[in-house]
């Protein structure tokens, strides 16, 4: 059976040897918020989670999401892209409207899809509605990093895992994504950023990056 948040949150505490009430006041809650986080009566916030994460040497992304290694690794991977090795084929080229950016870090003032900066060409984009976006910010480094352009395709689905748009009473901001119940996890890259947690019912649009493109 598949963990939750509260699951993970009581595994890392004990994987640390800490009670309850040690944990409650190292994140500055009380224990019976703690006690409903773990029974998972309650879903904590994205400080709550990133004390959480300091305090058991955990990664906050794993906590929030289950995925990807439950501590750090001691070697922070290099800021390499491979190309694919598949067989050279034809291709078809399109010409995007570049529009303005899209924050990559805490939620802000919207990008405005009316007024095109410029045009990039990508390869097998068939979504009539993509466009591309330049990025701002290093929450999402160093996978995505400020310059970069990603390309956004509105008609594609999204799952739990991608990196997308997200428009959020709004206001955007470009993270990965973890559907949750009634909630939506906006989760940075970057350690160094914290995750957000937000209601659906407050999520304007939810669009899928399905290209990058780097800044060299």
């Amino acid at each position: 059976m598949k963990s939750t948040i509260g699951d993970r949150i009581r595994t890392a505490r004990e994987n640390k040897q800490l009670d309850q009430a040690t944990l409650s006041e190292k994140i500055g809650v009380v224990t019976r918020t703690l006690q409903r986080w773990e029974k998972g009566e309650q879903v904590p916030d994205g400080v709550s989670i990133t004390k959480i994460a300091k305090s058991t040497n955990t990664q906050a992304s794993w906590l929030l999401t289950g995925e990807g290694e439950m501590y750090a690794s001691l070697v922070r991977p290099e800021n390499v892209y491979p190309l694919s090795s598949a067989t050279r084929r034809k291709v078809m080229l399109t010409d995007l409207p570049l529009i303005s950016a899209v924050p990559a870090g805490k939620v802000s003032t919207m990008f405005h899809p009316d007024y095109v900066d410029d045009y990039v060409t990508v390869d097998d984009v068939k979504d009539p509605q993509a466009f591309a976006l330049k990025v701002k910010g290093n929450s999402m480094a160093p996978r995505i990093e400020d310059g970069d352009v990603v390309v956004v395709s509105p008609q594609q689905e999204v799952h739990n895992g991608d990196v997308c748009v997200v428009r959020v009473n709004d206001e955007d901001t470009l993270k990965k994504v973890k559907f949750e119940g009634n909630y939506l996890h906006l989760i940075p890259l970057n350690p160094d950023f914290e995750p957000v947690t937000v209601k659906k019912k407050d999520v304007n649009f939810v669009w899928k990056v399905v290209k990058l493109i780097k800044e060299l």
